[in-house]
């Protein structure tokens, strides 16, 4: 039985070809939204995979501020197929300089392995990086009534919560 916004067990609405519908729309949403927003995370400064391991930062570790190495990793090989080596590199870059932007320190729990750690100057990138995403997509949200922003915020952390949800089963 398909379910929709309420939860599970109620039955989805006869909406004919809804997931081709929506499958139709995930190119632009996808790569050209997302594209767009990501660059303007990147600043002309960043990889894609290292924007990606910021945020990861940001959103999923601890206080914002710090995360395992090798949490970092399987998000990012689940994500762009990428080593584990392409990811120490990546994680190097941004540990030297000019970047400067995390420590890689010794976890306690684990001699092998390693937490990354936002630096003062990672913590200010990331502030910036925040408001040069935040203002790529002000420039979208300037083209929808309100309504239409609550029913976008609604749709994306409800795309969110089935998502992780899968993850779970």
């Amino acid at each position: 039985m398909k379910t929709t916004g309420g939860g599970k067990g109620k039955a989805a609405k006869a909406i004919p070809d809804a997931a081709l519908r929506f499958l139709e729309y995930y190119y632009p949403i996808h790569y050209k939204a997302g594209i767009g927003v990501e660059d303007a995370l990147r600043g002309g400064m960043l990889s894609r995979h290292q924007v990606a391991m910021l945020w990861l930062i940001h959103s999923e570790g601890r206080e914002g501020r710090e995360m395992n190495r090798k949490a970092i990793e399987r998000s990012l090989e689940a994500w762009f197929e990428i080593s584990g080596g392409a990811v120490t590199k990546a994680l190097r870059g941004m540990a030297q300089p000019p970047l400067d932007l995390v420590r890689l320190v010794e976890d306690p729990r684990s001699g092998r392995e390693k937490i990354v750690k936002l630096t003062p100057k990672g913590e200010t990138h990331m502030k910036r990086m925040i408001a040069g995403g935040e203002a790529f997509v002000q420039r979208i949200v300037d083209h929808m009534s309100d309504e239409e922003i609550e029913q976008g915020l609604h749709f994306f952390k409800r795309i969110t919560e089935i998502v992780d949800g899968f993850r779970q089963d």
